[in-house]
């Protein structure tokens, strides 16, 4: 039991939970800000950059806005962080196996979407004219970029006859698995609110985001949970559509990490050479791009 509960602690914690997720989406963060920079001729941001803009922000005030729910102002960042924290111990990676339980692909589905909902309400809650449009933007997004990713994750658990993620991940590769991935890799950019579809941080056009009243230590969780589910993402892309990342040997974590730094490199280079849609466009593209790609991947797992 003792035994247990510390293999939980450390999965929660270490890794795959908040201190290895955090080093990891750092990584990757700053990895897209250097590659955006390389590609408009700036020399870009140290390595170390992301982690201390991040500790910067936790040794800062957070201003609490005048006429707002406090403790829901500030719950709403740590609600954010737990759930992407939670949703990272559900993923298996190198390292660690993940216990696999019927159902754990629902509870991970519904735990990637409370960030999305901890952003509109916080759009909302600080009574912001611009957050607000800004969390209206993310709400009407979020039904858009989902019809791919859901498609996806369906498709492939119609392959595997489960929504067990351990099944999932011995599905072979064929017509299913190819569409699924389409549909899934469509979606990403979306998710972690990278151009093209920036559509709900647009600073040009609002300022910021949902979290431009937010400063301080909550903002500063807000980026820690925005860091956290770009891993996410990038974990539940190598279990499901790299089928050769397990729990163990060392050429899975390498292969782990190439995959993992593709993924981020090419929507970094898809952001950095295109403009921003408007919500219509971006709305439009995901029900007919996204929605004939995961189509044909639900139509392949059901006639297979």
């Amino acid at each position: 039991m003792l035994g247990a509960a510390v293999g939980y602690a450390f999965a929660v914690l270490v890794w795959p939970g908040l201190l290895g997720a955090a080093a990891l989406g750092w990584l990757y963060l700053w990895i897209a800000r250097k590659l955006t920079a390389r590609l408009q001729g700036r020399q870009g941001p140290p390595f170390y950059q992301p982690f201390f803009d991040f500790v910067k922000l936790m040794g800062k005030q957070t201003v609490v806005p005048g006429g707002v729910n406090e403790r829901l102002f500030r719950a709403l960042p740590i609600v954010s962080v737990t759930a992407t924290t939670l949703a990272l111990v559900i993923v298996p990676v190198p390292g660690y196996p993940a216990w696999s339980f019927s159902g754990d692909l629902v509870l991970l589905i519904y735990l990637l979407e409370v960030p999305m909902l901890c952003d509109v309400l916080a759009g909302y809650v600080t009574r912001s004219i611009y957050a607000q449009v800004s969390a209206t933007r993310e709400a009407v997004m979020s039904l858009g970029y989902n019809v791919p990713f859901l498609a996806a994750v369906i498709a492939m658990a119609q392959r595997a006859g489960s929504f067990r993620l351990e099944d999932l991940q011995q599905a072979p590769i064929g017509p299913v698995w190819l569409f699924a991935a389409v549909a899934f890799l469509l979606a990403v950019p979306a998710r972690v609110k990278s151009n093209p579809f920036s559509i709900a941080n647009a600073e040009q056009e609002i300022v910021g985001g949902s979290h431009l009243e937010y400063s301080g230590s909550s903002l500063a969780m807000f980026e820690l949970s925005h860091a956290l589910e770009v891993v996410v993402l990038v974990n539940l892309f190598t279990a499901l559509f790299v089928p050769a990342v397990g729990a163990g040997a060392l050429a899975g974590a390498v292969l782990y990490l190439a995959v993992s730094v593709a993924l981020v490199a090419a929507v970094t280079l898809v952001a950095a050479t295109t403009a921003r849609l408007r919500v219509g466009q971006a709305f439009r593209f995901y029900w007919v791009w996204g929605g004939l790609a995961g189509s044909a991947a639900i139509v392949a797992a059901v006639i297979r």
